[in-house]
């Protein structure tokens, strides 16, 4: 669900839905399926999946940011859970529904979050440095920036922003922070400005995706939901995962393979005994089209990789 331009409709000026037709394509919608968007956000995916559902199929659709909510329409196909997908069986138990025909999930965030000044996820506004998808939680990018150690900070930029000088920025804010304020993006630009690494926007576009991730723990949710998903799956139900960043992608690949997050331990006098209830169906991911990408730049990096529980 990564940062998306505005069209002129309605709920997709919140968000352009990426990867829409193949993505449903891969879901194989049944007419009267029950299935969860995992991020609905602007509701783009859940519009067309619900537009293939006749009067006894559902939707499940969960979003931890309220600003989501707005976005639905009526209709009673619909469940909305305002909550994270981490929460996935949780939910889906609790309202009685024990297995379901397919999971949709669109990681990153949307361009209504970005759009949102005050929400602090963009380099392109001055607000706070909060970037929490979920408004109930504590933990904001503030926090994160003041708290960490050294080693933690150079860690998350490194590992999830695939920053250049990840080492030389961590030790900077960790010399900096207790002299300088760093509560607003204002701040933060102003007191890493010095080790700024060739092309402003994109360096600080890095420092700010791997802070968001962190924040809101999005691998922590990500390898929670997917480890819930055979069991929650109906046999030859399938599971569609957009990621846009190469963590995310490598995360999802893995485990459609193994069908488990756990390190495998290699010992070659053991037969193998585990076998992944998932059987991997795009071997390769599915990208945007040149057109696509035209349209809506921002969709170069997705990554769809779609998996079929096995009878």
């Amino acid at each position: 669900m990564e940062d998306n331009q505005a069209t002129g409709h309605h709920s997709f000026s919140y968000h352009v839905p990426v990867l829409l037709s193949e993505t449903l394509d891969a879901l194989q919608v049944k007419p009267n399926g029950v299935y969860v968007d995992c991020t609905f956000g602007g509701g783009g995916h859940s519009k067309a999946i619900l537009e293939r559902l006749n009067g006894n199929g559902k939707l499940i659709a969960f979003d931890q940011d309220e600003d989501a909510a707005k976005n639905l329409t009526e209709d009673e196909r619909v469940l909305f859970v305002p909550y994270n997908f981490r929460h996935l069986q949780r939910f889906l138990r609790l309202h009685q529904y024990l297995q379901v025909d397919g999971i949709l999930a669109d990681l990153g965030v949307s361009s209504h979050q970005f759009d949102e000044s005050e929400r602090g996820f963009s380099t392109r506004f001055e607000g706070p440095l909060d970037m929490r998808m979920d408004q109930r939680q504590d933990v904001t990018a503030s926090e994160v920036l003041k708290q960490y150690s050294e080693q933690q900070l150079h860690k998350l930029f490194e590992q999830y922003g695939e920053v250049t000088n990840s080492k030389t920025l961590a030790k900077l804010i960790v010399q900096q922070r207790n002299q300088m304020p760093l509560q607003t993006i204002a701040h933060l630009k102003a007191m890493i400005s010095s080790v700024i690494k060739g092309n402003p926007n994109k360096y600080l576009a890095q420092v700010f995706q791997a802070l968001r991730i962190v924040v809101n723990d999005e691998m922590g949710a990500l390898k929670e939901m997917l480890e819930q998903t055979p069991a929650l799956l109906k046999p030859g139900g399938r599971i569609a995962v957009i990621s846009f960043h190469s963590i995310e992608d490598r995360i999802v690949k893995n485990f459609f393979r193994q069908g488990t997050l756990e390190e495998q331990q290699e010992n070659p006098l053991l037969p193998d005994e585990r076998k992944s209830e998932l059987k991997i169906i795009t071997k390769k991911p599915i990208t945007a089209s040149d057109q696509e990408v035209k349209k809506n730049p921002r969709s170069r990096s997705a990554k769809l990789r779609v998996a079929e529980k096995v009878v």
